[in-house]
């Protein structure tokens, strides 16, 4: 007679899609040397961009959630018009070391230690983020796992996987959240030298999950909606324990940049979930704009990743006075992952790139809007080919908004490669001005950026 335990097992791993076809973790830690290259890569770009995702060593597929994998970090060093190399490591958590036989990576922890979402820089240091409980990472030239860090012990807590820098003031902020702590998140603002010269703790309900945040000269931006802490997730031992709760009101919160808690101004809002913000920016009358992916519920149905019905691009007319936000669709159609070029955050813009969206979380193509212009182009990569999220790269330190280059890795499901694909952000629906090949899959991941030579460690 069969296993029938068994055969419910197998039939749950096949079913998990974060761990099967691109999503299949690698196995190992590569280097590859002078990867070939299809078109010219600009000879003005000297740096690495670096790419975060999880990639589990060892993942129960009927308890795994795409969210809690081991991280691991992916660079390419372009130089001279040529790919010097391409490297993937995994971060030196405590639970990689110990897999990997290797001493215990030193620096203080949080809650946890897994780092798997954004590669940021600031200050002269690379650093790999997570949010909900862990410290941050700072990484070396090679992607190797330096240290564990709290800026100098200024960090209270947690730090987040989506912080932004200002590009005038030079500061960095982020809201950051802890599992550990369903009571309170807290505002944190880094100097430009890389210490702490804010930290302020924010009462809220339930434990919120606050994937990203958003800022204009005057406010940061909160989003506290109806993804909570769940105690039933974490009792029945699901190691991503936030779930859609109808009992949260979802609200908005504007808090002056050198405010108190006690002078955040909340705004109601219509149950929906935010991941990432676009941008933000004053008015002259006194309001402010903010556009942000939307998702009308979340983390609802699939225990194993995003699982939202609709999504689309909005315009929020968040108005202080009234703490009213008026809502406009900009497009419906489902998309995630916006960038815009990061010179113009915290203030008026026109372009944004956003990832359209097919299957559980995957790129069907690239979108760019012009919000002022409100049209949009979409950049086709063929079919079978998944693009993951695209940053914008300026060409020079006053180029136009528009005047650069788009850069993101292209995934070719059927072929099983990946490509760091370079598009003129001005012939943006033209043929790739170059491509850099790499010869297995690259496993869909979150966030990354490109750090220019002088960013370097």
């Amino acid at each position: 007679m069969p296993d029938t335990a068994t055969g419910d097992r197998a039939a749950t791993a096949s079913a998990n899609p974060f761990l099967s076809g691109v999503h299949t973790p690698m196995t190992e830690e590569l280097t590859i040397e002078d990867l070939p290259v299809t078109g010219d890569i600009p000879a003005a770009l000297d740096g690495r961009y670096l790419r975060m995702g999880p990639n589990p060593m060892a993942a129960d597929p009927a308890n795994y959630h795409w969210f809690s994998g081991d991280g691991m970090v992916h660079g390419l060093r372009i130089e001279g018009g040529r790919a010097r190399w391409y490297r993937n490591r995994w971060i030196r958590s405590e639970a990689v070391t110990t897999a990997l036989g290797e001493p215990r990576t030193e620096g203080p922890r949080g809650t946890f230690d897994t780092v798997n979402t954004n590669v940021v820089s600031h200050a002269g240091a690379i650093l790999g983020v997570v949010e909900a409980g862990s410290t941050p990472v700072e990484l070396g030239e090679y992607l190797e796992t330096l240290r564990y860090t709290d800026f100098g012990q200024g960090l209270l807590g947690s730090f987040s996987a989506h912080p932004h820098v200002d590009p005038l003031t030079g500061e960095m902020l982020a809201i950051c959240y802890d599992v550990g702590d369903q009571s309170a998140i807290r505002f944190v603002v880094l100097a430009p030298d890389g210490s702490v010269s804010r930290d302020v703790a924010i009462a809220v309900e339930h434990g919120p999950m606050i994937h990203d945040c958003a800022f204009t000269q005057r406010f940061a931006i909160i989003f506290d909606l109806p993804v909570t802490f769940s105690p039933e997730a974490a009792m029945g031992g699901h190691p991503f324990p936030y779930r859609w709760n109808e009992g949260h009101e979802a609200r908005i919160g504007l808090l002056p940049r050198q405010g108190k808690a006690d002078d955040i101004i909340w705004c109601p809002i219509e149950p929906c979930y935010i991941f990432h913000a676009v941008n933000a920016h004053d008015t002259d009358d006194g309001s402010l704009i903010l556009d942000v992916a939307v998702h009308d519920r979340m983390f609802s149905t699939s225990p194993a990743g995003p699982d939202s019905r609709r999504s689309g691009l909005e315009r929020w007319r968040i108005d202080p006075a009234t703490a009213s936000v008026a809502r406009e669709t900009l497009d419906p159609t489902p998309q995630e992952f916006p960038r815009a070029d990061e010179r113009r955050l915290g203030q008026a813009y026109r372009y944004a790139y956003t990832m359209a969206l097919t299957g559980p979380f995957l790129g069907s193509g690239l979108y760019k809007h012009d919000l002022e212009a409100r049209t949009r182009q979409f950049h086709d990569f063929g079919a079978g080919r998944h693009p993951c999220e695209f940053i914008f790269i300026p060409e020079h330190p006053d180029a136009g908004e528009d005047e650069g280059w788009l850069m993101g890795f292209v995934i070719d499901a059927t072929a099983g490669t990946t490509e760091l694909t370079i598009l003129n952000a001005r012939d943006f629906e033209a043929p790739p001005q170059a491509s850099v090949h790499i010869p297995h899959v690259v496993p869909p991941g979150f966030h990354g950026n490109w750090m220019p030579r002088s960013s370097a460690n």
